[in-house]
């Protein structure tokens, strides 16, 4: 089964590391009123996921599934989960349930959430922020769970390897070797750098979040303001201004 860790009041970080690819992939559930899973996993990891959530809650009570944006890891078992949890409903950007959720994906129509909007689930209150092309994708959001100040933040801070469950080490450094590395290689250009990237981490580091609760990698707790103008800085260190463009030459 996953590895299980409560790493802030009733948010669970549910953890399995695939070798192949030298990777954490993490599922959050917070356990409230309305339970919420971000994160579904990709389909593969379904089963152990499932055991994992069932171990926490009745699955018959999860109300929201939450994602980032439209990727495997973010969404792919999404309608493995609303067949085991009849109440489950999508819960994504405006823009994401527009373009691809409802039609591609869900079983039941998601819930598009506009930028500011809040979620509340009982005890905690998710605001939800369009951070478009961050980390990825035009429909790309993140929520922050404003009770316990946690940001849960998809593919920012990715780190490699199967690391601690939490820290209060620098993660800045673990994601810049991670970035590096894969601009060598066929995974370059993973994470987009634009006009947007910087704004949009600077107006996230300004939330002050206590948590950082990455997909990939050991969750931070500490300055999460600081941690996040820091990873501003590799970003455009690594990817912007003349970082490197990993392309095929043309035939």
């Amino acid at each position: 089964m996953a590895q299980i860790t409560e790493v802030a009041p009733d948010l669970f970080r549910i953890t399995t590391f695939l070798d192949q690819f030298n990777l954490q992939f993490s599922q959050f559930l917070v356990r409230d009123d309305e339970p919420l899973l971000y994160h579904t996993g990709p389909r593969m990891l379904f089963a152990g996921v499932k055991e994992a959530v069932a171990s926490l809650i009745d699955i018959r009570t999860l109300r929201w599934i939450g994602f980032s944006h439209f990727e495997a890891d973010e969404c792919g078992s999404l309608p493995d989960w609303q067949r085991v949890a009849s109440l489950a409903e999508p819960v994504c950007s405006l823009v994401g349930k527009l373009v691809n959720v409802d039609d591609c994906l869900a079983l039941r129509p998601a819930k598009g959430m506009a930028d500011g909007e809040v979620l509340e689930t009982g005890r905690y209150r998710f605001q939800f922020l369009t951070t478009p092309h961050v980390p990825h994708c035009w429909e790309a959001g993140h929520f922050f769970e404003e009770t316990q100040r946690t940001l849960l933040c998809s593919d920012l801070l990715h780190q490699a390897g199967n690391g601690e469950p939490v820290t209060h080490s620098d993660v800045v450094g673990r994601c810049r070797d991670v970035l590096k590395e894969y601009q060598q290689g066929p995974l370059a250009n993973y994470m987009p750098y634009c006009t947007l990237t910087d704004p949009t981490l600077q107006r996230l580091a300004a939330l002050k979040p206590k948590t950082l609760a990455t997909m990939h990698g050991s969750v931070y707790v500490g300055d999460g303001a600081q941690a996040l103008r820091d990873l501003a800085t590799v970003f455009r260190e690594v990817l912007g201004g003349g970082g490197h463009m990993a392309m095929s030459p043309p035939r």
